[in-house]
């Protein structure tokens, strides 16, 4: 074969280990082939974090319906009423739920003038949630499960309209704060679009797994360049929870929990004679998210849809792709001038992402593996959202590193995952070995040069800023002032 040949062989297999349809490293953007064609119940991230301006309550960030373009008019992307949503809590270490928050969406038939006939989603401007002229409103309600106890902590609370434009949805930053609802455990909700707020370079790790600043060291090499955010400018629907920490974790001596989400459709679906879709059937899990990346990276192409069915209880079965995990292979041929990455035995990665750090984020002595965020909460953030290691003797008030764990912030991922948290970088680096020196030094984990600088140049989410208070996801693009990115781009 020849090395042509060669890299364009390795470069498909690359794409194929990577992702699916479209979204390589896009954490859960059509990461799977069926679930590619049911964008409504699509987990696309999750956070979760400590809240840095109320350490007494934690936040999760649960992001559905990817790449949503945002002049998608005239529905939109409203969440799926046929859909159950739901964030799931373990505290003592054995993969299952403890405490589970199952969110529901309720379709408000159209109340306005013609609006049953209308083609619109609104018939004049938006300027309240009750708003007449909103055509196609949705409610929610949060149901919080633990054990036989079923609780209602909110309900019939409204959703936020879509960013329509400045005669349908003025002053929309107003607008989208009437949505923040107040829960009945002393907690918050909201439910809406909001910007993406994961940033990566789609553009160049599909082409080959080219990094754009280290195109130089390529088996293909092409001049070095910045990177381009292929998801800027692009829109998610998010479910935002603040909840008391005293609520989710086991006691202040064990003050670990593990996250995840997950969207469950009733197994049958019908279309009656009048074309109304029906669901029966018990419900079955379709989509699910911990750990950004992991069904995208480690899970092979023909597990991807399989791994999103079962629960975090039974990853044991995967864990041989984390120890093993084909990626490091690729960037041992893409990028020979790297440091050789460890291929076999990686129990690094299954600890890290499956099991959680000893004296970190582990929940127990002996780890179920299981993929799910785990979070710390009595390592708590400044204001400034940062907890650096006492040992890098940091000034008071140092911003919180994009890196993370990597960096001796132990308040970023994989201690959970912030908003900020590069989260790409922080998983090329760490299957390529390049920890950096804080982990080097505190766990003898390897820092091998120059594989502790590689990225894909996107270090920030810079389209649309995070809010320093709740739901702290940045307001959603504007479908009036957006441009698709090639409208961006000048023909050639």
């Amino acid at each position: 074969m020849s090395n042509r040949s060669r890299v364009v062989a390795v470069g498909g297999a690359l794409l194929f280990a990577m992702s699916s349809v479209s979204g390589v490293l896009a954490s859960s953007h059509r990461e799977a082939p069926l679930i590619a064609g049911d964008p409504a119940a699509d987990n696309t991230d999750l956070y979760a974090f400590v809240s840095p301006n109320d350490t007494s309550k934690l936040t999760i960030v649960a992001n559905y319906i990817p790449l949503q373009q945002p002049g998608g008019g005239p529905n939109f992307h409203p969440f799926d009423s046929a859909v159950r949503y739901s964030i799931h809590i373990d505290n003592n270490g054995d993969a299952k739920d403890d405490i589970t928050y199952t969110i529901k969406f309720t379709d408000k038939p159209a109340s306005g003038k013609n609006g049953v006939s209308s083609f619109l989603y609104n018939n004049g401007p938006i300027t309240s949630l009750t708003d007449e002229n909103w055509l196609a409103p949705q409610t929610f309600s949060v149901l919080r499960t633990k054990g036989d106890s079923n609780k209602y902590l909110g309900y019939g609370m409204r959703t936020v309209p879509a960013n329509i434009g400045p005669r349908s949805t003025p002053n929309y930053g107003a607008l989208a704060a009437m949505g923040v609802h107040t829960l009945n455990n002393g907690g918050k909700a909201f439910a809406g679009p909001r910007d993406d707020p994961f940033f990566v370079d789609l553009g160049s790790i599909f082409d080959l797994g080219g990094l754009r600043p280290f195109n130089s060291l390529h088996v293909i090499p092409l001049g070095t360049a910045k990177g381009v955010d292929g998801v800027a400018g692009y829109n998610t629907s998010s479910i935002v929870l603040q909840v008391p920490i005293s609520e989710v974790r086991r006691s202040s001596s064990r003050p670990v929990v593990g996250v995840w989400a997950s969207a469950e459709r009733r197994r049958d679906k019908q279309i009656s004679s009048t074309g109304k879709v029906e669901w029966s059937g018990p419900w079955t899990q379709v989509s699910r998210l911990g750990n950004p990346l992991i069904n995208e990276v480690v899970i092979p192409r023909h597990l991807k849809d399989y791994w999103n069915s079962q629960p975090p209880r039974k990853d044991s079965q995967f864990q041989k792709y984390y120890e093993k995990p084909e990626l490091a292979g690729l960037v041992n041929f893409l990028y020979p001038a790297l440091a050789d990455v460890t291929t076999t035995g990686r129990t690094d990665l299954s600890l890290i992402l499956l099991k959680g750090v000893p004296g970190v984020n582990a929940l127990s002595t002996s780890p179920v593996a299981a993929d799910m965020l785990r979070v710390n909460t009595s390592i708590v953030p400044g204001t400034n959202g940062a907890c650096y290691h006492p040992a890098l003797n940091k000034p008071a008030g140092t911003a919180a590193s994009r890196l993370g764990v990597l960096d001796g912030d132990l308040c970023g991922f994989p201690n959970g995952r912030r908003l900020a948290d590069d989260v790409t970088d922080i998983e090329v680096r760490a299957i390529a070995e390049g920890y950096g020196s804080f982990l080097n030094g505190a766990f003898g984990l390897p820092n091998r040069t120059p594989n502790n600088q590689v990225g894909d140049g996107v270090d920030t989410n810079a389209d649309m800023p995070f809010l320093a208070t709740f739901p702290y996801v940045g307001l959603p693009h504007s479908g009036y002032e957006s441009m698709p990115p090639l409208a961006k781009a000048p023909l050639p």
